[in-house]
């Protein structure tokens, strides 16, 4: 007689295969809890700390930006023209800048979106010191964790690249500011040739402060000296024959709105306003804007919209930056003006 085969019933073997699932879940559902919680915590980036990450940044950044001009070696050459035809100019400046910039962020918190003028991809093995400077451990409270996809940083390793390579220094700014959910929240300008950091963190404190009056009637306007368009007569058409100072980058020209503390030794430009009239791309503005609302203060379109600082970098709707005058008054006053048509 042939031996009998064992048959297996398709809802044994569903019930037995359930069984396992059950079994394995119940062993290793505690391991994947904590290693979920520790992806999300790991995911966390706390402000604080990315505000002192930021400073170091900066002035990592500006130390090669002042070396490189010190040495001679800025080995410039043109990325193009602007829609207004001035020169774009890069500089060995630039690319060391960026590369250790770029790198210190990344390394600290690879799990961030960082965008720079640059993209010079050499790595560099720059690490964060740990150490939060005193008046940031006295200003800023720690422990405010967000999600880092909520989160985008901008960086503008040289600013006023044309003016640095004419050795006008005084101009010239390593930039970083971070955006939660497109509003700036830390804005960070260093001066490399001088050794001052401007820094903010929007509702907690800056190292800066307004200046104790501003003229909004007949105000100095700061423009820029290398990408001012017709920017002359538009102030004139606004404010009538009043001052138009011309200026080399953006970070220069918002810290000229400010108070600058009396130990620094040079003297900077004061104004009343900052006004752009074209286009202008977001890692030269946002650390601005994000001092400017710590204070405060006011960056919007010519039109009084609020710029987002995520996506796309360009910003096509021009600037006013204001600090200490009725921001919306300003706007009032200006004349029709589309930057996409000019």
């Amino acid at each position: 007689m042939a031996p009998m085969g064992i048959r297996l019933s398709p809802l044994g073997v569903a019930v037995f295969c359930l069984l396992g699932v059950g079994v394995i879940y119940h062993l290793y559902a505690g391991v994947l809890s904590g290693h979920l919680a520790y992806f999300r915590q790991r995911r966390k980036v706390d402000l604080r700390d990315l505000l002192a990450v930021s400073v170091e940044a900066a002035v990592l950044g500006g130390k090669e930006v002042k070396r490189l001009r010190e040495e001679n070696g800025l080995n410039e050459k043109s990325k193009g023209k602007t829609r207004e035809g001035a020169q774009e100019l890069l500089t060995m400046g630039d690319l060391e800048s960026h590369r250790k910039m770029f790198n210190l962020i990344k390394n600290t918190f690879p799990q961030l979106t960082v965008n720079s003028e640059e993209h010079y991809n050499e790595p560099d093995a720059a690490a964060w010191s740990k150490n939060i400077p005193a008046e940031i451990l006295e200003k800023i409270e720690g422990g405010r964790e967000v999600p880092a996809e909520s989160l985008t940083v901008w960086i503008d390793p040289l600013d006023a690249t044309q003016e640095y390579s004419e050795n006008l220094v005084k101009y010239v700014t390593t930039m970083v500011c971070v955006a939660l959910e497109g509003k700036p929240v830390i804005g960070v300008i260093h001066q490399p040739f001088t050794g001052f950091t401007a820094w903010a963190y929007v509702g907690q404190g800056s190292n800066m402060r307004s200046r104790s009056s501003y003229s909004a009637d007949n105000p100095k306007v700061v423009v820029s000296r290398s990408h001012s368009g017709e920017v002359k007569n538009f102030i004139h058409s606004a404010f009538g024959n009043g001052t138009v100072v011309a200026a080399g980058g953006a970070g220069y020209k918002v810290l000229s709105l400010l108070d600058m503390p009396p130990s620094e030794p040079h003297s900077m430009d004061q104004a009343d306003l900052y006004i752009h009239i074209t286009f202008i791309k977001k890692w030269d503005i946002c650390a601005g804007a994000a001092l400017l609302n710590a204070l405060g203060g006011h960056m919007t379109t010519l039109k009084g919209e609020n710029i987002d600082y995520s996506g796309a970098p360009l910003n096509k709707g021009g600037l006013v930056a204001s600090v200490g005058v009725d921001h919306k008054a300003i706007l009032a006053r200006l004349p029709n003006w589309d930057p996409e048509k000019h």
